[in-house]
């Protein structure tokens, strides 16, 4: 018996392509979002334009920054993450290739159907039927690729982010294909084949769900490996990282309902949901809190490096909107905040504090190991970009739940005679304020964005090929 050593490479190619339309995705995503957010305080800015209107930029912006900030995201560090801990290249570099060019089709498409108007009109699934076949083609694809080096991982164990990261990839498989079964009528027009409240329940099934695994489960992959990473310190708890994964599964599915309290959805399916989600609290601040105490020995490295501080306080979002969802799905809550400001506001405390933040820290850490440098461009504007970001996030979550509440009040609030003490304009009137602090907040991120999409140009140009080959080397001992 002899060890001989084999030489051979990570396909880090596509990761780097994913990594790099991640930040530019994540600029015009967020940059939209700012637009739309600008013209509910000067309505003016619709252009009186039937294309530029809120109504058809909004699913625009939803999407540029799920499906393709985020996509791109999850995209960059699964196939990282999967590759460095099964010891072992993608099973399929034309495979993988399909799917980054077959995903920015998919965005490029949304770019022009949106605008024009041509959607399902259902939440996080508005693209219309030729697209959603594209989209499971490359998840499929995307599918085979990450199971299949899982399979031929050269290392006994399956590390626990790509328990993760393949928990969301099937589930989203399977939340994309029943959702979108529909009947087309016309080359970009189809109907649901569900109907009524079979087809709202249907909806908020995938809605929720694209939000707890695709917005969820995906990135707490990306958390499992790149905090331990970047604190330079074994995850706080192994054993429960994986109660932590097979609790939030089984209950995640069933949170649905919470979307449709006080609907013709039926009662007990509305109180089946509000339950599944109070009980949904319990992994998800053990998976946060595992996250944290990660950094047990290591919390003097948040004082100089602003990468971790990006995963550390994106646990920390994770932890309060985690905490802030089951209550907002209890119906008293509920009852308060449902059609308010303070919905947009939660979602967007998980989507700005912790899938942004968590998606930023992955990349500025994966971006200098796959283009061969030591570090970024700059650390002081990935400083810069941290707080920017916060602070912009907070602004945004602040005002976003004064409104909500104060509208939740002024709706509900009756005359002794029965009648209505406030109009809807007055309560429009009141949100004013809130909306133009909102935008300054969201103004803030998109500035941080911007400095990272210069700090990672600096980065990349600095690099060279023969840099990116030396980085993809890895060594494989194999016994003869």
């Amino acid at each position: 018996m002899s060890t001989a050593i084999s030489q051979t490479a990570y396909n880090y190619k596509v990761v780097r392509q994913f990594a790099v339309m991640t930040v530019i995705w994540g600029v015009i995503g967020m940059a939209l979002g700012v637009l739309i957010a600008a013209q509910l305080v000067w309505p003016e800015l619709n252009l009186g334009l039937p294309w530029t209107s809120f109504g058809r930029l909004r699913p625009l912006h939803t999407n540029a920054v799920i499906f393709a900030f985020g996509g791109c995201a999850l995209f960059a560090t699964s196939y990282y993450v999967v590759q460095r801990t099964s010891q072992a290249r993608l099973i399929s570099d034309s495979l993988a290739a399909f799917t980054f060019w077959g995903w920015q089709a998919i965005i490029v498409l949304a770019v022009v159907t949106l605008p024009l108007g041509y959607t399902t009109s259902k939440e996080y699934a508005e693209l219309e039927w030729p697209i959603d076949i594209l989209i499971a083609v490359v998840w499929v694809s995307y599918a085979l690729v990450f199971f299949g080096t899982i399979v031929k991982r050269t290392t006994k164990h399956i590390y626990v982010g790509n328990w993760f990261f393949g928990g969301f990839i099937l589930t989203v498989a399977l939340l994309h294909i029943v959702n979108n079964l529909e009947l087309p009528v016309g080359a970009l027009k189809s109907y649901s084949i569900y109907s009524g409240a079979t087809d709202a329940m249907i909806q908020w099934w995938y809605g929720h769900n694209a939000v707890g695994f695709f917005l969820t489960a995906g990135f707490l992959g990306m958390m499992y490996y790149f905090v331990p990473k970047q604190a330079a310190r074994p995850i706080y708890s192994y054993r429960l990282s994986i109660v932590h994964f097979w609790a939030l599964i089984t209950l995640y599915i069933w949170a649905g309902p919470h979307h449709l309290h006080y609907t013709a959805l039926p009662d007990w399916a509305q109180s089946l949901g509000m339950v599944m989600s109070l009980i949904l609290l319990a992994p998800s601040w053990g998976g946060m809190i595992n996250g944290m105490m990660t950094l047990s020995g290591a919390w003097h490295k948040l004082r100089t490096d602003p990468i971790l501080r990006f995963l550390v306080v994106s646990l920390a979002f994770y932890g309060m909107s985690t905490f802030e969802g089951p209550m907002m799905a209890i119906k008293t809550v509920n009852a308060l905040s449902h059609y308010t400001d303070w919905t947009i506001g939660h979602v967007h405390a998980g989507a700005l504090g912790w899938v942004a933040m968590i998606s930023i820290g992955s990349i500025y850490h994966l971006i200098p190991k796959v283009f061969g440098r030591q570090q970024m461009h700059s650390i002081a504007l990935i400083n810069a970009h941290f707080w920017l970001a916060t602070v912009g996030t907070v602004l945004y979550i602040a005002s976003m739940w004064v409104n909500g509440i104060t509208q939740g009040l002024m709706w509900r609030a009756v005359n002794e005679d029965g009648t209505l003490t406030y109009s809807f304009v007055e309560a429009l009137e009141a949100s004013h304020i809130g909306y133009l602090v909102r935008m300054i907040g969201g103004a803030f991120f998109v500035t941080g964005m911007l400095l990272m999409a210069y700090n990672t140009w600096r980065t990349v140009r600095a690099a060279n090929p023969a840099e990116y080959e030396a980085a993809a080397k890895f060594t494989v001992e194999a016994a003869h």
